[in-house]
């Protein structure tokens, strides 16, 4: 494959991997970590280069949602400060372990996230705030820093699970959450992985202007369509990449 081909052919992956996941709330390694494997990087190469150009994703949607307005940053901060520890915790044992049991076992709870959504019609349909009290927010900031371990190890599905845990736990509606995961998910989480992993292991630098772009404006444009659609799209969306995610990670 020459090399212009092989640019567009990551340009395309990655504005398709990055529009599904900022609609739906997470996934984008579904499409974009395989196929950087599928090139012929090895698996920390590829994580490390997939969690750099993830960042873009959040960059893109960020821009999107900041112009919509309706983020309260107090919680945003408490969100961001239960997850980077342990995305830097997850980050930095990833590559030390073998990967293969924790995929089958993620790709297992992401499948049930989508089972469980399909199960609740209403869920995340109306924005009840609760559980912001001090018991509420101990027990969903210890989720949001496991939730930030799996995401700094294994980069496929868990903005997910943030999505359906805001939603679940905190009472956000599908797209007040997906602006959440997608804000401090997408930059800050994924960020902190990046330099984790970047000081750690190894970067394909080369391929990376191709997966920024495609990610940028992947992340607006899912963001922008987020917006456009409401909840009840979102959540369908939601719960068809879950299930595509686990599904996955379960087959391999």
């Amino acid at each position: 494959m020459s090399p212009l081909a092989e640019q567009l052919l990551l340009l395309a992956v990655a504005l398709a991997a990055n529009l599904f996941s900022a609609f739906a709330g997470g996934g984008a390694g579904l499409l974009q970590l395989p196929a950087l494997i599928f090139l012929g990087l090895p698996f920390g190469t590829a994580l490390a280069t997939h969690k750099v150009a993830s960042v873009a994703l959040g960059l893109g949607a960020t821009g999107r949602h900041l112009r919509e307005g309706g983020l309260d940053w107090r919680f945003a901060a408490f969100v961001l400060a239960c997850g980077v520890p342990g995305v830097a915790l997850g980050a930095a044992f990833i590559l030390q372990v073998p990967d293969r049991a924790a995929e089958v076992a993620l790709g297992l709870l992401t499948l049930g996230l989508g089972l469980y959504s399909l199960a609740k019609p209403e869920l995340g349909q109306v924005h009840a705030p609760r559980h912001r009290d001090l018991r509420g927010r101990l027990v969903g900031g210890a989720a949001l820093f496991l939730i930030g371990a799996l995401n700094g190890s294994l980069t496929s599905g868990t903005g997910l699970f943030v999505t359906l845990w805001l939603v679940r736990w905190f009472g956000l509606d599908y797209r007040r959450a997906v602006a959440y995961t997608l804000v401090l998910v997408g930059v800050f989480w994924n960020g902190t992985g990046a330099l984790t992993l970047g000081l750690l292991g190894e970067v394909r630098w080369s391929w990376l202007p191709a997966l920024l772009a495609g990610s940028l404006a992947g992340g607006y444009l899912g963001a922008h369509l987020a917006i456009a659609k409401g909840n009840r799209w979102i959540k369908r969306a939601f719960e068809a990449v879950t299930i595509a995610v686990g599904l996955k990670l379960v087959v391999g």
